[in-house]
């Protein structure tokens, strides 16, 4: 598979809530990085544990935004719920031999736009 389709079959796996399985798209020495917190999720094991382990209110919904792919790399914006929380998180896969060995993950937050701005913008509510 090309990293477009390796990347596509691990959202959809994401999709189940079942991490075990989306972790099977994962290299042996998988790991994931989240800049913003400074935390490294080292292991499948680890991220099959995260996953199921946060305190969600419901199922979790992945749906891809954007997706941008060469031979080895893709990035893709994916908005992510669970009824309650709402969340998009950007995400660059590094793929080696058919596996997802690392992910570069950042989890933007939403703010209110600057006052000062209002007369070059719209605020788009979609």
């Amino acid at each position: 598979m090309e990293a477009e389709e390796i990347v596509r079959a691990y959202w959809a796996a994401m999709e189940t809530n079942d991490f075990k399985k989306a972790a099977g798209f994962f290299s042996e020495g998988y790991i994931c990085r989240w800049p913003q917190s400074s935390e490294v999720i080292e292991g499948k094991e680890n991220f099959i544990r995260i996953n199921s382990e946060y305190p969600s209110e419901g199922r979790w919904t992945f749906i891809i935004n954007n997706l941008v792919a060469d031979a080895g790399r893709a990035v893709t914006d994916v908005s992510i719920s669970d009824g309650k929380l709402k969340a998009r998180a950007v995400t660059f896969h590094t793929i080696v031999d058919g596996l997802i060995t690392e992910q570069l993950e950042f989890w933007p937050e939403d703010y209110e736009a600057p006052a000062w701005r209002r007369k070059w913008v719209k605020i788009d509510k979609s």
